[in-house]
């Protein structure tokens, strides 16, 4: 086999991350919700405070720190995102935060990552 060659199973590239088991991913729950409301946190630079509907009985508060790739949030109200909905809360300039949006990050870009068709609030991804 020379350099450029691969085995049959090895990853072209591992991006030099630290590898998980399948259990331990099996433990991240992801689920679609749509974005009712975003807006900047007053006194910081970087923070959106988001509303999302999760097919629950009430909507949760999830803090993002994306602000300066969103001059205005409100744009993204309205959309349905992946999110990870069983982290623990987390305190953020005294706000608590109920979960992580997943985002598409590259060089230059940060965007949201959205279902190819309409989905309902809460719907699971695998």
């Amino acid at each position: 086999m020379t350099n450029n060659e691969n085995k049959k199973d090895e990853p072209i590239s591992d991006f030099g991350n630290e590898k998980i088991s399948i259990d331990d991913f099996a433990k991240v729950k992801i689920r679609i919700g749509k974005i009712l409301s975003a807006e900047k946190v007053s006194e910081a630079d970087k923070l959106i405070k988001f509303t999302v509907d999760l097919g629950e009985e009430t909507p949760r508060q999830i803090l993002s720190g994306i602000a300066m790739h969103y001059p205005d949030p409100s744009i993204l109200v309205g959309k349905n995102v992946p999110i990870i909905t069983n982290l623990l809360p987390r305190m953020i300039r005294g706000l608590e935060s109920n979960g992580m949006i997943l985002y598409v990050v590259g060089e230059n870009v940060l965007t949201t990552l959205e279902p190819g068709s309409e989905v309902s609030p809460g719907t699971p991804v695998k």
